[in-house]
């Protein structure tokens, strides 16, 4: 107990020193709580091998795309490397081009600004999820709170209960920052890599074994063609290849992280967890502040007399 005060001391500084960067990853993290469960929403129209394949047809007919995506939320299929934007967004309804800003385009900004600050700050994110978890093992260290009806008692009492959630997530995202899946790594192969299999052949193939409203993405991802399919409401990742579909092990890092285990229970965790960080970093901050008017306001009353 004896250095509680300095563990407080450390706690406060780490959270001033990275109280702008912290909000950015809490808040961007709120927004993308809620993707699993959006792209749960059934699109108006079936997204179907033959509509799929006809949008290939007529944007890519050369055969030069390295992926799409599909978002049902806004009826909307992204095909990538193709037209002089690098994109084409096709409408889910009409099978035409359309320059729509939807939802998509919020959660791919929340996405750069979780991973990245919107800048090329990787680093700067990376730090910021470390102080995350040490801010959590120095509130451990500082021991078990008493449960008070002040502002101070409700910010130590809910980091206690939602400790778990607290460092679980921060862990993960250091996971999938230094490329850490859990995933026994598979036997090397001789010989060369097969050839990229185009989208058009993938498409039949991934139609075969699911629905393809269920299909949120088809890219190159190490090596190999990846789509990533609901399977009932988890986010599975399958490669596709000419002799049909394999399931790999779960990436589970990636999919505690992201709440794509399960579209309903990951999302509601992660909104759940995203909202009290966000109240643990408010509410520290003014705390910090009260303190800190506090300790001057009695000099500024003896300078007054």
């Amino acid at each position: 107990m004896m250095l509680k005060p300095y563990w407080l001391r450390f706690h406060r500084w780490i959270t001033l020193v990275f109280a702008l960067p912290l909000l950015a990853l809490i808040l961007s993290g709120l927004v993308l709580s809620v993707e699993p469960l959006a792209q749960r929403t059934r699109p108006a129209a079936p997204v179907t091998e033959a509509s799929v394949l006809a949008a290939l047809q007529k944007f890519d007919p050369q055969g030069q795309a390295t992926g799409l995506t599909i978002r049902t939320y806004d009826q909307l299929m992204t095909l990538n490397g193709v037209g002089p934007d690098g994109s084409v967004d096709v409408s889910l309804r009409s099978g035409e081009e359309i320059d729509e800003p939807g939802w998509a385009a919020w959660f791919g900004t929340a996405r750069q600004l979780h991973e990245r600050l919107l800048l090329d700050l990787g680093w700067l994110v990376t730090a910021s999820t470390i102080a995350m978890l040490v801010l959590a093992l120095l509130g451990v260290l500082m021991g078990w709170p008493r449960f008070r009806n002040t502002l101070g008692g409700w910010h130590n009492v809910s980091a206690w209960v939602f400790l778990p959630l607290i460092v679980l997530s921060p862990l993960t995202g250091l996971a999938i920052a230094f490329g850490i899946t859990l995933i026994p790594a598979a036997a090397p192969t001789g010989g060369a890599r097969p050839a990229r299999l185009p989208l058009a052949e993938a498409i039949p193939l991934v139609a075969r074994a699911h629905d393809l409203a269920d299909l949120t993405s088809l890219r190159v991802r190490g090596g190999r063609l990846l789509a990533r399919v609901y399977v009932g409401n988890r986010l599975t990742g399958v490669v596709v290849t000419r002799e049909g579909l394999a399931t790999p092990p779960m990436n589970w890092p990636r999919a505690l992280h992201e709440g794509n285990w399960h579209a309903l229970w990951g999302s509601g965790l992660n909104l759940a967890l995203s909202l009290v960080l966000a109240g643990l970093w408010g509410t520290g901050l003014v705390i910090w502040a009260k303190r800190r008017f506090r300790k001057r306001n009695p000099r500024a009353r003896l300078a007054a007399a």
